[in-house]
């Protein structure tokens, strides 16, 4: 666009001295957090290779013990093999063309910029894959969709919806309670919320949220909090499918050994196009997920209004 001139200023009248300039730089979007890694189990992953793959873990046997008294017989169980089974049957894949003069004359690599995307929406659509049957997988579910505590903090005590308020941090020590009710280890616990959820958090408990880079270490992906609340890791996601209500949304608790996950990507290739002087790139992401332990997971449903 040209600078503006003077009312009656005629020097160099069309501008033409003023060339358009195409930016080798690109604009890229911004970027959800993945945090799938970070909460589950990937100790199989090396085991699978290709879609399809199966690897099947067996469970610890449950023994039981009885009361014994001096001299007698002692009764031997029989020992359980159950085993679980994780199968790679899950598989997204993109795919795209740039023909030979468009990359020919581009001022930019379009191959290049949009592998890069396509990696991560792959890498997007894994997190919400895992993130939904993870939900779906809890042993424990408080709320149902549309329906739940409402942790709104606009009013003293009562939300504008005039339901009783609930402080987040009161929702974090139940669930804490209700992993602890399970004998559920408390290293490796981690707790997942929509932006929407610390917001309030944040509000009820400006303190506990105010320093994000304590000395602890470096904030992982999706980590927003550098200390731990009732023993969970905190974490961010916007991969929470969407409630069927307005103001209703997900948050998720859990232990790193409820759900076992495997992907990797199985071909990422550039081939000729068929039809026209084109280059196509595409790539295939296989994986799979299993929640190996359901009382390892707490489902809840919250109204923020």
């Amino acid at each position: 666009m040209a600078i503006s001139r003077s009312s009656g200023y005629n020097n160099l009248p069309n501008d033409n001295f003023i060339p358009e300039i195409y930016s080798q730089k690109v604009q890229k979007f911004f970027r959800t957090a993945s945090v799938v890694e970070d909460i589950t189990n990937t100790d199989y992953a090396g085991e699978i290779e290709n879609f399809g793959d199966t690897v099947r873990i067996i469970k610890e046997p449950v023994v039981t013990v009885a009361s014994y008294t001096r001299g007698a017989a002692i009764d031997t169980q029989n020992l359980a093999d159950d085993q679980i089974t994780l199968v790679v049957d899950q598989a997204n894949a993109f795919a795209f063309k740039v023909d030979d003069i468009e990359e020919r004359h581009s001022h930019i690599n379009f191959e290049s910029v949009a592998s890069s995307s396509g990696a991560y929406a792959l890498k997007n659509a894994y997190d919400k894959n895992i993130i939904a049957a993870m939900f779906a997988g809890a042993g424990t579910t408080v709320g149902s969709d549309g329906s739940g505590q409402d942790v709104g903090t606009y009013a003293e005590g009562t939300s504008l919806s005039g339901t009783p308020e609930i402080d987040p941090v009161n929702v974090i020590a139940n669930h804490a309670k209700r992993l602890d009710s399970a004998d559920i280890p408390m290293e490796g616990r981690w707790f997942l919320a929509s932006p929407d959820f610390y917001e309030e958090l944040g509000k009820s408990n400006s303190k506990l949220m105010a320093d994000t880079t304590g000395a602890a270490g470096p904030l992982r992906n999706g980590q927003v909090y550098n200390g731990k609340i009732h023993n969970f890791t905190m974490y961010q996601t916007n991969n929470f499918a969407a409630s069927s209500t307005s103001n209703y949304f997900k948050v998720l608790s859990g232990h790193m050994s409820s759900t076992a996950t495997a992907n990797h990507i199985a071909k990422m290739e550039v081939v000729r196009d068929q039809e026209s002087f084109a280059d196509v790139v595409r790539g295939l992401h296989v994986f799979g997920r299993k929640v190996l332990r359901s009382e390892g997971l707490i489902a809840e449903h919250v109204l923020i209004d």
